[in-house]
């Protein structure tokens, strides 16, 4: 049996971070991942998805915005999938060699192989034993499926970065973002697209505000957005394509669908029967406000644990776990009320903190005043193709401390994180109100609202 002192099951950028923190204060630590080196995010997830959002950024801004500011190019036709997939490939394998000499520089230890725990601080992999007294639990998640009729004829976002070629046609079901995202990027890249919701709007967990202006664009841009659809079957039609069956009686037909409404944590494979671990009722690890399991020296973090799915927060779990357990830190308590995001739509949105909805029902209705600006971004207004945007700012208590923050509009994606900042630090609308503008610019109206 191997011994280290800290293993992380699971080589995304959480487990990564931390075994890697943990390698720099001297610890032996080993990353054992089953499938890519950078995990769901870098392979599967944020990073293609963002390569493809840029790809949909950079037509969009020739068809649609480059005339008016008299550069005249031909209008494109369909995008070259192939060239925009072997980039973006390639880009990866560049990140995955950047990983490999990270982990030589900091001597942490790597294994590729599937991971089963035999006992609380035994895992076994490709038949050896390995052991810590550490070892913390970061296994992400996968697609969520469930049993309906023709599930099989269906795609998840992990096989939408394996399609070497576009359809022409295609249908998304869900209202996450991950739904939402796919379905901007692939009408941005000339695919006919339509996305079922089941209730009233996508994105139901964020501001109402700024999703209703989304959805304005995401049917100016060419989207099918069905609302309150739910599907009951997928059956295959004439040609090879797709009918999707909704429990109203109605029916889409396309070349592909695209099932995405949610994820499913990585517990179910990996031994945890033979531990004393504690699961929540989704399947999740459960964790204390500082990542510990029930089980004294092991811990989780990441998707895994069913609280903020995105990569930073792993990141900041697992680094500063390890200076606790490494470097005799302070535990660190991560807000996730602070946490910021922002959801590669066309156009993106940015969210830190609570919702207007949220704040009501987290402060009191009579504790919460919201601030709001509705302006067409420079970009867009010089051309006929103008886009929309809108800022809030939610406030509570008597000095009007800022707990949200909310964008959607050109370029937002890139003003957010300072904003982080000030949301972490517990600034006040009247601090905010004291902040020169940057103008002109869009990040003006978060300082200038009254």
């Amino acid at each position: 049996m191997e011994r280290y002192d800290y293993i992380t099951i699971g080589g995304g950028s959480g487990g990564i971070s931390s075994a890697n923190r943990a390698a720099e204060y001297g610890a032996k630590a080993l990353i054992i991942e089953k499938r890519d080196v950078g995990g769901t995010c870098v392979n599967r997830g944020c990073v293609p998805k963002k390569i493809s959002w840029h790809g949909t950024m950079l037509r969009e801004q020739i068809n649609d915005y480059a005339s008016a500011y008299g550069l005249d190019f031909e209008e494109k036709g369909p995008v070259n999938y192939t060239e925009l997939k072997n980039n973006r490939d390639a880009y990866i394998q560049r990140v995955h060699k950047g990983y490999a000499s990270g982990f030589q520089s900091r001597g942490t230890h790597y294994l590729e192989g599937e991971a089963k725990f035999i006992d609380n601080h035994t895992v076994e992999v490709n038949g050896e034993l390995y052991t810590a007294p550490h070892i913390s639990i970061v296994t992400g998640g996968r697609p969520r499926l469930v049993d309906l009729p023709g599930i099989d004829l269906v795609d998840t976002s992990d096989d939408f970065f394996e399609w070497t070629t576009l359809p022409e046609s295609v249908i998304i079901i869900g209202a996450g973002y991950v739904a939402t995202e796919f379905a901007g990027v692939l009408n941005g890249l000339g695919v006919k697209t339509t996305q079922a919701v089941r209730y009233d709007r996508p994105l139901r967990a964020y501001d109402a505000d700024i999703v209703e202006v989304l959805v304005d664009q995401m049917t100016k841009s060419g989207i099918n957005l069905l609302k309150n659809h739910d599907v009951a079957s997928i059956e295959k039609v004439e040609n090879d394509q797709l009918q999707v069956n909704f429990k109203n009686g109605e029916t889409a037909v396309a070349d592909k669908v695209i099932y995405a409404i949610g994820r499913t944590p990585n517990t179910d494979k990996i031994g945890l029967e033979n531990t004393d671990v504690a699961l929540t009722a989704s399947g999740h690890v459960q964790v204390d406000d500082y990542h510990h399991t029930n089980v004294e020296g092991i811990y989780a973090f990441g998707d895994v644990i069913g609280k903020v799915e995105l990569t930073p927060v792993a990141i900041m779990a697992g680094r500063t776990l390890s200076d606790t357990l490494f470097n005799g830190a302070e535990p660190y308590l991560l807000d996730y009320n602070t946490v910021p995001t922002v959801i590669f739509t066309h156009p993106a949105i940015g969210s830190i903190g609570y919702s207007e909805e949220g704040a009501k029902e987290a402060f009191g209705e009579e504790n919460v005043k919201v601030y709001k600006s509705n302006f067409t971004p420079m970009y867009s207004a010089v051309s006929e193709h103008r886009q929309s945007a809108r800022m809030k700012l939610v406030t509570t208590g008597a000095d009007e401390k800022v707990v949200g923050v909310h964008g959607i509009g050109y370029a937002v994606e890139e003003m957010m994180q300072g904003f982080a900042v000030g949301v972490r630090l517990g600034l006040t609308k009247k601090q905010f109100d004291q902040t020169i503008a940057i103008h002109p610019t869009g990040a003006e109206e978060f300082v200038t609202m009254r």
